[in-house]
Formats: structure tokens, sequence, C-alpha cells
């Protein structure tokens, strides 16, 4: 057998030469050692540490706090609603249909045969995990298959998946950027981008949302500050249901040289005529944009998140992004249904037309209610703005009774007098869905706002109650 590098060098050294070094990288490591003990011997004996218990902190505490509040005035916890199937216009919790706008099945993807014929298919021939890193033995056909059908739809060069959106954003961010760069991101971007600055130690800076005067000032004060410069935007914001300015970015960017990151979560299949996104809703080039992150779980019904651009920028992430290089491959019967997603998108431009129609719609319908829909332009998310955080929890609640699941966004993820449900609409929603959930939606919110309920109409007898775990939450 033919020897190696490692070998000759060992067959070199000889057994001696081997036992020398090794004594030697171990007298150096216990002379520091012995160095490190001399060190702290000078030094009085710190008090013994005790172990924190979980429920100690004061994390633990607030969630404890809004779990007893909730008991205490009779409001039920909306989260964490088990189905009991797949969960698209439709949905079954605990044995009873709802009309559902919880899920983001934006083009009824996810239980199309096509896609689950795919999905069984994948795991047939590859099993359920690609059990290892892409980069050493976890690579499946169908995971450059479908990075190239992303970069398809983009128009661009080359596209890299990852195992998670959240983990896309994260990755991405963190390996591009580093502290001697700025990135600066509109206030109302998503949390996995604001974990991939902070994970970079770049210079943060944000500006007021989609106003683009705003973002110039902040390019004019601080552009020459820096090495690299990264603006952060959604394609439509997932909070607002409102859409980027595009062609202003563009433009910006043209004048003060950054890089620009477009998160498509929530705009492919959503935007354009034939739902590919945000350039397509402008008509403007692709690859006048640097960077195109989105997720696969929303329109393509899979899991997962990809970036889209230029060749040498998908070399330089399957190279340096330590969520690529460092986590196991996306699993292939998941690849294989995001294809189909794509695929659904590409071949059924229908359902995007329904979509917008259905999009359309709510927005009418909940606007001649009287309904605050806040920003939204009626694409895949229609807020209803309801104000009080306690309120939209109940009122939420109270439209679980009337059939129709769809879930609050509460403090501290919008500010506290923001709260609202969220609606995701999708192709699959009749117009009497529609029509009957803004009804009962619109009807239930004027009786709790006619009782007055919400956090101002609280029994402060009840709250006096808790104070003492809100002492020691602060002490915390």
């Amino acid at each position: 057998m033919k020897k190696g590098p490692d070998d000759e060098i060992s067959a070199g050294l000889g057994v001696e030469g081997k036992r020398g070094l090794l004594d030697k990288m171990r007298q150096a490591s216990e002379s520091s050692g012995r160095n490190r003990a001399a060190r702290l011997n000078r030094q009085p004996a710190p008090a013994v540490r005790q172990v924190l218990r979980f429920d100690e902190l004061p994390e633990y505490q607030r969630v404890h706090v809004q779990r007893m509040a909730g008991e205490m005035i009779g409001v039920a916890n909306p989260f964490y609603r088990s189905h009991d199937k797949a969960a698209g216009a439709t949905t079954e919790i605990g044995g009873h249909e709802f009309i559902n706008f919880a899920s983001y099945d934006y083009l009824g993807t996810n239980t199309d045969p096509q896609t689950t014929e795919r999905a069984k298919a994948a795991i047939d021939r590859f099993g359920i995990s690609a059990s290892a890193s892409r980069l050493v033995a976890g690579e499946r056909p169908v995971h450059t298959e479908l990075e190239a059908d992303l970069a398809s739809v983009y128009g661009v060069d080359a596209a890299v998946c990852f195992v998670s959106g959240y983990l896309t954003n994260v990755a991405a961010i963190s390996c591009l950027m580093g502290p001697l760069d700025l990135v600066i991101h509109d206030e109302f971007i998503h949390n996995s981008a604001l974990a991939g600055i902070k994970q970079s130690g770049a210079t943060r800076r944000l500006f007021r949302h989609n106003d683009m005067d705003n973002l110039e000032f902040v390019l004019r004060t601080l552009s020459s500050d820096f090495r690299r410069i990264l603006v952060i935007v959604e394609g439509v914001y997932s909070m607002d249901g409102d859409v980027a300015d595009l062609p202003a970015l563009m433009e910006l960017r043209s004048r003060y040289g950054f890089w620009l990151m477009v998160d498509e979560a929530h705009a492919l299949g959503v935007l354009g005529k034939t739902g590919r996104g945000t350039f397509e809703h402008f008509g403007t080039d692709p690859r006048d944009v640097d960077i195109w992150m989105g997720t696969l779980s929303k329109t393509t019904s899979s899991c997962g998140g990809y970036i889209a651009g230029s060749q040498a920028l998908v070399d330089v992430l399957k190279a340096e992004a330590g969520g690529f290089v460092y986590s196991v491959g996306l699993a292939p019967v998941l690849a294989a249904a995001a294809r189909s997603g794509l695929d659904i998108l590409r071949t059924e431009p229908e359902r995007t037309e329904r979509l917008h129609r259905n999009g359309a719609l709510f927005l009418k319908y909940a606007r001649e209610a009287g309904l605050d829909t806040g920003l939204s332009l009626g694409f895949s998310v229609v807020p209803v703005i309801v104000g009080d955080s306690l309120r939209a929890v109940q009122l939420s609640n109270e439209l679980l009774e009337e059939g129709i699941n769809v879930l609050p966004i509460i403090h501290p993820a919008v500010p506290e007098g923001m709260a609202r449900l969220r609606f995701f609409i999708t192709c699959d929603h009749t117009e009497e869905q529609i029509r009957h959930s803004v009804e009962v939606t619109a009807r239930r919110l004027k009786d709790l706002k006619d009782r007055n309920f919400g956090l101002a109409s609280l029994d402060m007898d009840k709250v006096m109650k808790l104070s003492p775990l809100f002492q020691t939450t602060g002490e915390a």
C-alpha cells in the first residue's frame, strides 16, 4: 500500500523521535500549567459558585408570570395549537375542521400529489437524511438540481441551500460581513437577519421602514467609514404585508456602492405575474440585486433556505459559511419537495393569479368592514391591527370558537399598541371563506371593544397578586 505524507514523516522521526516530540509538547503544556497555578495561588480563593437553576432565570420568570396571568384572567394561550393533518386553506385541530389563515402554503403545494409522490420517491432512493455535511459526504444530485432551479427562477448564476431559513441569514451575513463593515437594514427586518449581523461583528444601523430618504441620509453620513456595506430589506414584509421599494433601492445602490440583499421569504410565489418575486413585480433586472435570500417553507412547502446570486458569491458561501460547511446537508426528501414546489410555480401560474385575487378580496372586505389592515397591499400577508396585546389574544381564541384559525402577533414581537392578527392568504381560500372570516373578525373585535376588554380593563386586585413575581423578575 502506498505511503502517505504522514507515514513518511513518522518514518523519518522514528520511534525515539516521536517520543521526544511528544515529551516536548507535554513539557510545554505542564510548564504553562504550573505558571497558571502559581498565579492562581497568589490570589485569594474564590467563593464557591452555586449552580443557578433554570427556574431562577429572569427569562423563565417572565414566561411563568405570563402563564399565571393568562390563567388568572381566563385567557387561554393561543400558541402551539396542534394540527391533526396538513394545514392549508383549511385544517383540523382536535378533531374539528377550521378555516385556516395561519399557514404559509401560499400556492397549495404542500398537499399537491406531485409533491408527495416526489418526496416518497426521494425517500425510497436516498433515505431521510443526507447524513453528513455536503462538503464531506452529504452531497446528493437533488441538492444541485434544486440549486439550479432556484438560480433559474432568479435569472442568476447560482444558488446554495441551507437547512433552515433562519440559519441562511445568520450564516450568509456573518460570513460576508465583519468588524470593519456596516450593515444597514429596514427597521422591520426579520430577527434572523439581526442575529446574523450580531454574529458578524459589523456595525449595525437601521433606517425607517421603507423610507428611502432616511436610508440615503444614513448612507451619506456613514458610507465612507467602512470597508463593505450591506443593505437588507424584505420583498414582502412578514408582519405588515407591504413591499420593499426595489427601484429606489437599486438607484441608491448605483450611487453609494453597497451590496443589496432582499429577503424573499414571503415574496416568492407571491409577487409578479408568474410569482418569481420582487424583481418581476417591479420589472427590474434580478442581476442588479447582489443577494437574493429566501426560505423553502412557504411557497415550496418544504424546509430550509437559500441564497441566489453570482457564482462567486455562492462559491464563497460554500467554502466559508459555517452554517453550510459545518452543518448536515439539506435532507434529500426536503430538497425533492422544494423542487416540486418550484415546478408547480413554473408550470401553473394560475395559482399565483388566484392568490392575487384572494389577497385583494380579503383586503377589500376587511377595509369595508372597518378593520385596520395597516400597510398591507393585499398579497400574502394581511394584518388586522387590534392594538392591545391581550385583546388580540382573546380575539384569536374567540375566532377559534367560530371555526377560524388565525394567530396573534403581540408585544414584544411588535410594539405594545400595535398587536394584530396576521392572516396568511392562499390560492385555495374560497371567496365565501374570506367573506365569512372577515365578517366574524369584525363582529368579534367590535364586541371586545364595546366591553373594553384588554390590558386597561384588568382587575387590579388580581394583578396585584402577581406583583411579588414581577418583583422577582426585576431582581433577577
